[in-house]
């Protein structure tokens, strides 16, 4: 059951947010990315509004085939946790502003296994890289990030290689812009596309 009320993230403004200080290349750049940040409603939400992002899937990663289902997810006994798969152009957005983005507006990466009332590992802060070249930018910039004192408290984000990412049920896809009225989506995810568009409106779809 997802909570109504988000936590609250002790972070240096985004707009002020450093860019990662060894961006992967477009060229090397596979266009594909999984990331987990709390309810995949939300992080969809931020994601689908970005320019040269051609679609957003929520789904599970983390567990296996056989419990990645909803209703088995929720029991937070199953590895999963509630994932997005990004596929952008490279040649518009890369993969070290998909991470800034993450960092400074999906999400409160200094939460472990929650996202303010929404608690248990499900809701884990989590990337699942595609490839090495994707774990080595991401485990760089989390040390950047902790070292620019970018939060007040230390990033809990684990790296989790090699896990499958499995596409949740049609109900879940698009939820926010198919449901903007429902509380949920009003109390979570309209504040993290607040912050995106006052923060970072050259970055959004026309």
């Amino acid at each position: 059951m997802k909570a109504v009320i988000p936590g609250t993230s002790l972070a240096m403004h985004p707009d002020r947010f450093p860019d990662p200080a060894d961006p992967l290349p477009a060229d090397r750049d596979s266009g594909r990315a999984i990331l987990a940040g709390g309810c995949f409603w939300c992080v969809e939400a931020v994601y689908a509004a970005l320019d040269g992002v051609s679609s957003v899937v929520s789904g599970y990663a983390g567990g296996s085939a056989d419990s990645a289902h909803y209703e088995a997810v929720c029991g937070g006994r199953t590895g999963h946790a509630e994932a997005v798969e990004i596929t952008y152009d490279p040649a518009r957005i890369g993969f070290g502003e998909l991470l800034k983005l993450f960092f400074s507006v999906a999400h409160d990466p200094t939460q472990k296994d929650r996202q303010g009332n929404d608690r248990g590992p499900q809701y884990r802060s989590a990337i699942f890289p595609v490839d090495a070249d994707q774990e080595r930018v991401a485990r760089a910039y989390i040390a950047q990030l902790d070292n620019a004192g970018a939060f007040t408290a230390p990033i809990v984000t684990t790296i989790e290689t090699g896990h499958p990412f499995y596409p949740a049920e049609d109900y879940h896809q698009d939820f926010a812009r198919r449901n903007p009225n429902q509380p949920y989506i009003q109390h979570v995810a309209r504040p993290k596309l607040d912050k995106l568009h006052a923060a970072f409106p050259d970055l959004l779809k026309s």
